[in-house]
């Protein structure tokens, strides 16, 4: 087997997200009469952890109050932990294949930039069955990705020498993680970005579905 961990992330990747996560910023939006976005206008604020994701869709003026930006961040989470889970689905194939790697004695693990009780609570509903070695989301005090720091400490739980770890991801941002934690990435095109930013960001391979996903996870 070429790789023996295969850690993913989570919004765009493992679970389309972006309904839920467009309908709770809106939420915010529309309480404090400011103006919505499109669920492709979200795509591209996503990825950064939330208080990012509330800043890029705050006006300029709102966005540089330090202050206003952690209510809104508070608002934010109270309504999405309520509704996490309304329109958020996993992408077609996915579950298969994370049971085929596990079969197959391929170690699994996600790495988000998504509030830790979030990224737990998702996994726990759409990936039950699933014996994942680590499911590591951001922490009060934590880096977020780009930083590696989440990738190291996932290789440290399952024990994994570098070079048999590969990192799977549908933003520019997990394919500078993985380079900065100097272990292999592969970017998927069918979540929030396009393979443009993949490929400028690094990326060497990028699949457009699962099938080509498990030829190079699993060939």
């Amino acid at each position: 087997m070429r790789y023996d961990l295969v850690i993913f992330d989570l919004d765009g990747t493992l679970l389309n997200t972006i309904g839920d996560l467009a309908a709770s910023v809106d939420y915010v939006m529309r309480s404090r009469n400011l103006p919505e976005h499109t669920d492709a206008e979200y795509r591209q604020m996503v990825g950064g952890g939330i208080k990012r994701l509330v800043e890029r869709a705050l006006p300029p003026h709102l966005a540089c109050d330090e202050a206003y930006v952690e209510e809104c961040v508070a608002q934010f989470r109270r309504y999405y932990v309520d509704n996490i889970d309304c329109h958020t689905l996993p992408y077609e194939g996915m579950c298969e294949l994370l049971g085929e790697l596990r079969s197959k004695g391929v170690m699994v693990a996600v790495a988000s930039n998504k509030f830790q009780h979030g990224t737990d609570r998702l996994v726990e509903k759409f990936f039950s069955d699933i014996d994942f070695v680590a499911i590591e989301g951001n922490r009060e005090g934590a880096p977020l990705k780009p930083d590696p720091m989440i990738i190291t400490n996932i290789l440290g739980i399952a024990n994994v020498e570098k070079s048999r770890a590969i990192m799977v991801g549908d933003s520019g941002i997990d394919i500078r993680t993985a380079a900065a934690a100097d272990i292999a990435s592969v970017g998927v095109a069918w979540g929030f970005r396009f393979a443009d930013e993949l490929y400028d960001a690094g990326a060497k391979c990028v699949v457009t579905n699962v099938g080509e996903l498990r030829d190079i996870l699993l060939k």
